[in-house]
């Protein structure tokens, strides 16, 4: 089985990816036979507020923690970063190495985002939600379900997917669109898709209906019902990602990813490094 191409991988020009190293992740991804990786690291713009132990066991975001108690992530080290790249792909001729990076709410830093992205020229470009609003401030989905019912939480998420499909046309692939599912309490229970249903497919929908592309997140994997809805609203394609921060990341959980993809109808491309079309 020929494994499809990692599409989201971090390296040591990820801020929050201290164990990331792109030599060594390229060297892994050719031993597991990928066809192409793409480093898309993070360009985040939003600060959050945490509160008191959400930070636990994350010295390394400690480092960028503010007095006020904000997370005020660094500007991408794009000269650097583009430097490393250059040196993968002449160290690693039969690997495709393409360039890219995750946009943290690009709805809402549209000069930010565009200013790097004209820099960059990246060739591949992931729009992300990682925080929503909480009253005048912004938090991520541990401090949102602290403060708010599980279920309001999950329903903004969704609801604020339009909106950044809407409201900036600079990335083609929808990252991790469960990604508030990744902190979901076990006090609610195991999450359950169909209870937001509608929520889902109205997101979908926006993002087909905007040409993009939905990820395949393997941190934890979609839940199939998920791809299904897409494929029922309108969407075209898939791309697979592991949001790999560390080389032993990358292709994590790939062969049943691929597996569930198949089910739903999407189909490998012509190349092996070709986005799964329907």
């Amino acid at each position: 089985m020929v494994l499809p191409a990692d599409g989201h991988v971090h390296s040591e020009w990820s801020w929050d990816a201290p164990d990331g190293a792109m030599e060594r992740t390229c060297a892994r991804a050719v031993e597991l036979g990928l066809p192409a990786i793409a480093f898309t690291e993070h360009a985040d713009f939003t600060k959050w507020m945490v509160i008191a132990g959400e930070l636990d066991g994350y010295e390394h975001i400690k480092a960028f923690l503010t007095p006020d108690g904000t997370v005020a992530p660094p500007k991408l080290d794009l000269d650097g970063y583009l430097e490393c790249l250059q040196r993968c792909r002449d160290r690693f001729p039969g690997l495709r190495v393409i360039s890219g990076v995750e946009l943290g709410e690009p709805h809402w830093h549209g000069d930010e985002a565009a200013r790097l992205l004209d820099a960059g020229r990246f060739d591949r470009v992931l729009g992300s939600l990682h925080c929503l609003p909480l009253g005048a401030r912004f938090a991520e989905p541990p401090n949102l379900y602290r403060r708010r019912p599980a279920t309001e939480v999950i329903r903004d998420y969704l609801a604020e997917i339009p909106r950044l499909v809407k409201g900036s046309d600079r990335f083609g692939v929808l990252a991790h669109i469960d990604y508030p599912i990744r902190y979901w309490p076990a006090r609610e229970g195991p999450f359950d898709p169909y209870a937001f249903q509608d929520e889902f497919r109205h997101a979908l929908r926006a993002l087909a209906d905007g040409g993009r592309i939905l990820e395949v997140n393997t941190r934890g994997l979609l839940a199939p019902e998920i791809v299904r809805w897409w494929r029922d609203e309108g969407g075209e394609a898939v791309t697979f990602g592991s949001d790999a921060h560390a080389p032993g990341g990358v292709a994590h959980g790939f062969t049943d990813a691929v597996a569930m993809v198949e089910a739903q109808g999407f189909r490998a491309g012509r190349h092996p490094y070709d986005l799964w079309t329907r």
